[in-house]
């Protein structure tokens, strides 16, 4: 159970200080996880048709650790990683903090000036990457790269004989070499570089060190109750906390499986690797999981994959509409699915639902504070902690916060105060049992006519529509009342059309008309990241050329 701080009435509260903390590296808890459960599957890459057990992970993981070491590859140098979902990343992620090198993860949808932009920020000496994925060139682009960043030394491709030379099998003089390295790390160490795509500015890199991720890692994979008979099947992004996170250290902190369904997300092939390999639990943002119900309801050849073997997962990285995570729970066999709330700064999760909870906990809430964590939620303008079932903005501490945002000690400071609490930047209300919902960002609350509005209540709202398959509310400017509500859209495939007109007939009497959308877009798409997050920075941009172009 959680304990409360003394004043019980205030939007305050402290994670229970059990399981302890991992006080080791991450490659500690790899190796003390191979003692145990060496000969149990570790990784399986569906597409590469392969898979290892740990005792052979751990062999593959110190060959790669071994062949950086050979490169120059020294603890605190930073190396970068430029792929898709695929084994190398993983093997990659676990050599780099063998020998405490900091990984620096590229986002696979990155263009040359971003590419640039992290490499030259974070000091990368060596990036291993793909040669290609989708439509971009990777292995060009990092040469175009080379001139621009100072400190890039070695581009080493996968499947080039670099690659194969980087993971021959090392000597015992070279093992000894990697074991000595690492028992010379901190669990306090950096070993992570995560860039957060901020809507203004350049991106930021969050640093993360072994305690921050690992902990992580581990105390989620607790809370859903991993055990060495687990299989999580991972279609989220490696580059992202979801993925090598809430995934892989959640993974090998228990002796579970990972489970890599394809490179890049496929509702079919995510479906086809659960079938395949018995999966227990899987992982998505809510898009994802909509587009695997939509295969079920609309696939014309009648697929139907055995999805019995499921028992949990995660949905996170966006508000999780309630509607999906009914139908996850009641048609995808996950009856203890989790909701995780958080972010790249705090390594990633904060709060979480228990697979005990209440369904209409599972999905009304975001769960209560995680182990060893404390959070609490303040008005923004004064920093004043607020009472229970009041909105304001969310702030964590503990052993998750970042050590800070890499060569930016400005940012880190407007970000972590000097209490040590991080700002998210989200609006939040705790209940009097602890759960926490969120109701938006503060740069996503709209102000109509001097009114506070929050998109996510008309977003849970619009659900209820019967054609709509999915909906974001963004604000757009209106010269009577500052701001106006525009609603964009998705319709189910039985659906014609939706105009604002439908929607106000629909909402009529259900919701205050002041929050009835003055405006709805129909799309087949919303823009997105990579993580699958709207960008709703990208739909004000755009509708508000539509609306010029109405008049």
């Amino acid at each position: 159970m959680s304990t409360d701080a003394p004043a019980q009435n205030l939007a305050h509260t402290r994670g229970p200080d059990t399981p302890p903390l991992l006080e080791e590296t991450i490659g500690a808890t790899l190796a003390r996880t191979v003692e145990q459960y060496g000969d149990r599957i570790a990784l399986i890459d569906a597409a590469a048709g392969r898979q290892w057990t740990y005792t052979e992970f751990l062999r593959d993981v110190r060959a790669l650790a071994a062949g950086l070491l050979r490169l120059g590859v020294a603890p605190g140098d930073r190396v970068g990683l430029w792929a898709p979902n695929r084994f190398e990343w993983v093997l990659a992620q676990y050599a780099t903090a063998e020998i405490g090198a900091i990984l620096v993860n590229v986002n696979p949808a990155y263009r040359q000036n971003e590419l640039e932009y992290a490499l030259t920020q974070s000091g990368t000496g060596l990036v291993l990457a793909a040669e290609r994925f989708k439509d971009s060139g990777y292995a060009t682009m990092l040469e175009e790269a080379r001139p621009k960043c100072p400190d890039l030394r070695d581009v080493v491709l996968f499947e080039s004989p670099e690659w194969a030379e980087l993971t021959a099998r090392p000597s015992e003089e070279e093992l000894a070499r990697v074991a000595e390295v690492a028992a010379s790390l901190s669990p306090d160490d950096a070993v992570n570089i995560q860039y957060t795509s901020g809507t203004t500015g350049f991106p930021k890199g969050a640093t993360l060190s072994h305690r921050n991720i690992g902990n992580n890692g581990y105390l989620v994979g607790e809370l859903l109750g991993y055990t060495a008979d687990d299989r999580i099947c991972i279609p989220v992004p490696f580059y992202h906390c979801f993925g090598m996170v809430m995934g892989n250290l959640a993974a090998t902190s228990h002796g579970a499986a990972m489970v890599i369904p394809g490179p890049a997300f496929d509702p079919r092939a995510a479906l086809d690797a659960v079938e395949k390999y018995r999966c227990t639990s899987l992982y998505g943002v809510p898009t994802m999981f909509i587009a695997e119900l939509a295969l079920l309801d609309s696939a014309p050849d009648g697929y139907r994959p055995d999805l019995s073997s499921l028992r949990t997962g995660i949905m996170a990285g966006s508000p999780c509409p309630e509607h999906v995570m009914r139908q996850v729970v009641d048609r995808m066999h996950m009856s203890e699915v989790s909701i995780c709330y958080g972010m790249t700064e705090t390594s990633p999760v904060s709060t979480q639902t228990r697979v005990d909870d209440p369904l209409e906990l599972r999905v009304g809430t975001v769960g209560r504070v995680g182990p060893h964590l404390e959070i609490k939620i303040i008005d923004p303008t004064t920093g004043e902690t607020l009472g229970r079932n009041e909105t304001g903005e969310l702030c964590t501490r503990g052993y998750s916060v970042m050590k800070g945002y890499w060569n930016d000690p400005e940012k880190t400071a407007e970000a972590i105060d000097a209490d040590g609490w991080m700002h998210t930047g989200d609006l939040a209300e705790m209940d009097d049992a602890g759960y926490v919902r969120i109701t938006g960002r503060i740069k996503d609350m709209v102000i109509r006519g001097g009114e506070n509005i929050y998109p996510r209540e008309i977003e849970e709202f619009l659900y209820t529509h019967p054609d709509i398959l999915d909906a974001q509310v963004i604000g757009v400017p209106d010269e009577k009342y500052g701001e106006e509500l525009m609603a964009w859209v998705r319709l189910r495939d039985h659906a014609d059309d939706l105009t604002a007109e439908d929607v106000r007939a629909f909402a009529e009497g259900k919701i205050a008309r002041h929050k009835i959308p003055r405006y709805v877009h129909v799309v087949k798409e919303f823009p997105m990241t990579v993580t699958g997050k709207v960008r709703k920075v990208a739909m004000r941009e755009e509708a508000i050329h539509l609306i010029e172009e109405l008049g």
